[in-house]
């Protein structure tokens, strides 16, 4: 989303790293999967735990604890909820959710906290379904890995429900970071989409009620 890579383009020319690497922003995850009347998925909650360097960027781009105090003031904090909500046109909010091997479609954001603590940023958002399922493949993941999704809290779902994870071979990922790499120039605006290669999935399957 525009507003991450603006912030994480400030980082990456700040830090002695080749300043194309990526990613630039780490973001812990916890994935809440929420199930209707009838056990169906409808919708799932998204806390993301920014990470300490990016957090900072955006404070001081929004010019925000200006004492340095790791505490907001409640102007600060009203100015802060929702700042990550602001989504580009057709940007798909980084989770991917599928059933019967079909992508569903995910209704916009509904932002429910955000919050300051121990020099991280948490945000917590809800996203529906248009179409409940009772079987759901999910994935976190920006396509172009300016952002990692690291799923650190897990998918959580309601009792009785099953998930089941499969971690990403990352090393397979990372070779196809490169094999595309050296198939052409890309530049910053142009990364090759490999984000999906680095993106755990997980199966939530729950009983009807």
């Amino acid at each position: 989303m525009k507003i991450l890579r603006a912030f994480s383009l400030a980082a990456c020319l700040a830090l002695p790293v080749p300043v194309w690497a990526h990613p630039h922003v780490f973001v812990d995850t916890t994935l809440k999967v929420l199930t209707d009347d009838r056990g169906r998925v409808f919708a799932i909650e998204v806390t993301w735990v920014y990470d300490e360097l990016f957090s900072l960027l955006v404070l001081e781009d929004m010019q925000l604890d200006g004492d340095y105090d790791g505490v907001l003031t409640a102007a600060e904090q009203a100015r802060l909820d929702g700042f990550d909500m602001n989504w580009d046109p057709g940007f798909e909010g980084d989770l991917y959710v599928h059933a019967a091997g079909a992508e569903l479609a995910l209704n916009p954001p509904e932002p429910l906290q955000t919050r300051f603590a121990d020099g991280k940023i948490t945000t917590l958002h809800r996203r529906t379904l248009e179409q409940p399922a009772e079987q759901v493949q999910i994935q976190a993941y920006d396509p172009y890995f300016y952002t990692a999704y690291d799923l650190k809290g897990g998918v959580l779902a309601p009792e009785g429900c099953l998930v089941r994870g499969l971690t990403a071979d990352l090393d397979a990922a990372y070779a196809e970071v490169e094999k595309k790499m050296s198939e052409k120039a890309y530049a910053e605006d142009d990364y090759p989409a490999v984000g999906a290669s680095f993106a755990d999935t997980f199966t939530v399957t729950c009983p009807e009620n």
